[in-house]
């Protein structure tokens, strides 16, 4: 059986996905709202990412979110043994695997570059683990819904608005319909978890008199 690839993505509610962690996360663009999820994190929320942790046996990361995770997770291996130790073990242990135009040098273990093939890349990736994780890495994650390299997409949507910054649906991607597969409310200021795969289909149109 083939493995999967699931992509987990923290958005607001007018779809901005940029720099949910912190000020220097992404300012591309001249975004001024690195860090918005901060505020608005808690426990419910994080036990339900750490649960997508725990499944995992490898991380498919973009090259910014990559830079991001290997300056701070092998970095928390010494800890007390609480969550962020436990999360830091879990990237350990699972080999990563980086999506990028340039030649990185990719001094986190385990971790791999993949090849300008990017559908054969996933294939191979696919036969060889059973449930690969994308977490953030918007620019990839765009490419990947919009080429449906992709069985899941996991969205933490966050009752907040911010108007400008990165989508994973921009107004010139191409047209698609997902299939909603389960949703759930999992904080008490109204944060969603949305899960959808994709159909292979365009969406039709209708008359609706």
């Amino acid at each position: 059986m083939a493995g999967r690839i699931e992509i987990d993505l923290f958005s607001t509610l007018d779809g901005v996905m940029q720099a949910p962690g912190g000020p220097e996360e992404d300012p591309s663009g001249g975004f001024s709202f690195g860090g918005w999820q901060a505020p608005m994190n808690d426990e419910a929320v994080g036990m339900q990412v750490f649960e997508g942790i725990r499944r995992m046996d490898a991380l498919l990361l973009g090259r910014r979110t990559y830079d991001i995770f290997a300056a701070y997770w092998p970095n928390q291996l010494a800890g007390d043994g609480g969550v962020e130790n436990e999360i830091a073990a879990a990237f350990d242990a699972i080999p990563k695997y980086v999506a990028s135009r340039g030649a990185p040098s990719l001094s986190w273990r385990d971790s791999h570059l993949l090849g300008p093939d990017l559908s054969s890349e996933i294939e191979t990736l696919r036969g060889r683990h059973r449930e690969i994780h994308v977490i953030g890495s918007i620019d990839f994650a765009r490419t990947l819904v919009a080429e449906g390299l992709f069985d899941q997409l996991n969205l933490w949507v966050y009752p907040i608005v911010l108007g400008a910054g990165k989508r994973l649906f921009p107004a010139d991607g191409p047209a698609m319909r997902l299939e909603p597969l389960s949703s759930s409310t999992i904080s008490d200021d109204g944060t969603l978890l949305l899960r959808y795969g994709p159909t292979g289909e365009v969406p039709t149109t209708g008359d609706m008199t």
